[in-house]
């Protein structure tokens, strides 16, 4: 696993990447002449993690923190969005995401949908070492629900979306699927192509058609202008009423308030959005302009009634909450 790893980012980025995130002894084996879906699956997390950091300063800083503490992150997952809606050459909405996940070892977990926001997120569990290997939440945007202006400028904006797997990809896909693992050298050319997937696959589009989105869904222009890059990475964490106290007597941009879920065994707190630029066609020109990027995430989990593990569900009310983060500038 940190073979592949030093592939994607290198050996020193490696090195520092297995002292920030805790991973279990079971995916640090000796090197084999296959790699497993898990051993694969744990690496593009990790990579996914770190470019999540490379982008937001506040977590980047927290984690220096746990760093120097001698402590480690317990990842336990990642966001994106997604639009249900043609995107070019691009599979519309999660299927562009899930066709990576499942042959990885993951399977749908749960459904929620999010009628306020006009998504549906769904929850994608690892088979192999679900409370191990971090989860995804995937949301798909709705555009038919929005104004007919509202679809244009969505069909405009993703239209010509890229696909960012070739066919040789989706064959090494398929293999995996099927046979649970992967030849060394095969797994070490298709991972640094599934990084690839999350990341924002459309070209440059104008700001009128920005503003338009954003009239109506926050949510919408946010995916038109990070696409499928993580929306926020989350840290398992034991106690989150201290850590935003502690994080907020620090100065640290975190939510006001902490969401819990209907069952009450699972809260969660999140630093605010850090900001980027990025650039729009306006007038035959480029224009550079700042806008919501991605933030960090905190959650805390509770075992299930039965004490038979922890639950790792979501609740629907919660991310609706958390989603806000990206909602302002």
């Amino acid at each position: 696993m940190s073979r592949l790893l030093s592939a994607l980012l290198g050996e020193g980025a490696t090195q520092e990447t297995l002292t920030q995130l805790q991973v279990m002894p079971a995916l640090l084996k000796p090197v084999r002449d296959t790699v497993s879906r898990a051993e694969l699956a744990q690496a593009l997390n990790m990579a996914l993690f770190r470019d999540l950091l490379a982008r937001v300063p506040a977590g980047a800083a927290y984690v220096a923190d746990c760093q120097r503490a001698g402590e480690r992150v317990v990842f336990d997952h990642g966001a994106l969005r997604t639009v249900a809606w043609p995107c070019g050459g691009l599979p519309p909405g999660e299927a562009a995401i899930t066709r990576v996940l499942r042959p990885l070892g993951y399977a749908h977990a749960e459904t929620y949908p999010l009628a306020r926001l006009k998504m549906t997120g769904r929850s994608w569990r690892h088979e192999d070492f679900p409370e191990d290997i971090a989860q995804f939440f995937v949301s798909e945007l709705h555009p038919e629900q929005f104004s007919p202006g509202f679809q244009a400028a969505v069909s405009r904006v993703i239209g010509a979306s890229r696909d960012p797997l070739s066919s040789a990809d989706l064959a090494l896909l398929e293999q995996l699927a099927r046979d649970k693992v992967l030849p060394w050298n095969a797994a070490l050319s298709l991972v640094p192509r599934l990084l690839g997937c999350f990341e924002r696959q459309h070209p440059l589009f104008a700001l009128a058609d920005y503003q338009a989105l954003l009239a109506e869904s926050a949510e919408m222009a946010w995916i038109a202008t990070e696409g499928n890059a993580f929306n926020h990475a989350t840290d398992r964490v034991a106690d989150i009423e201290l850590l935003a106290d502690t994080q907020r007597v620090m100065g640290r941009p975190i939510k006001d308030s902490i969401e819990t879920s209907a069952s009450g065994r699972v809260r969660q707190t999140a630093f605010r959005a850090a900001q980027v630029e990025r650039q729009f066609l306006h007038e035959g020109r480029a224009l550079t302009q700042a806008v919501p990027g991605s933030f960090y995430e905190f959650i805390q989990r509770e075992r299930e009634d039965d004490q038979q593990g922890l639950d790792l569900r979501f609740d629907a009310a919660n991310a609706t909450g958390i989603f806000k983060m990206t909602s302002a500038a």
